[in-house]
C-alpha cells in the first residue's frame, strides 16, 4: 500500500488492527497510549506524534520502507530502523 495521507496511513492502521483481531483498547495499551490516540490515528487526524505512530506501527508488525513511490522499494533500499527513529525522536539518540 502507498501512503499517500495521513487517512492512508491511519486506514493501513485500522485494516492491521483488525486483521489480527485487536481492539482499539488492546492496541492502545501495547503502545502506551489512549483508545481515543488510537482511534484518532485510524481516522487520520493530522498532528499525530511521530513517535507514537512509529511505536504503533512496531506494535503492529507493520515495517516502514522507503522507497521512490514510482518505482517502489527494492531490495537495495536501506532498512529504517524504528528504535533508532523513536530514540532519536526522544532526544535518547
Amino acid at each position: 500500500m502507498i501512503v499517500r495521507s495521513v487517512k492512508d496511513l491511519g486506514a493501513a492502521v485500522r485494516e492491521r488492527r483488525r486483521a489480527l483481531n485487536l481492539d482499539q483498547a488492546s492496541l492502545a495499551a501495547q503502545v502506551g497510549v489512549t483508545r481515543q490516540w488510537i482511534g484518532g490515528l485510524e481516522r487520520g487526524k493530522a498532528g499525530a506524534e511521530l513517535a507514537l505512530v512509529l511505536r504503533t506501527l512496531k506494535a503492529l508488525n507493520m515495517p516502514l520502507s522507503l522507497g521512490d513511490p514510482l518505482i517502489g522499494p527494492t531490495s537495495s533500499s536501506p532498512s529504517v530502523d524504528i528504535d533508532a527513529i523513536v530514540a532519536k525522536a526522544r532526544g535518547n539518540g
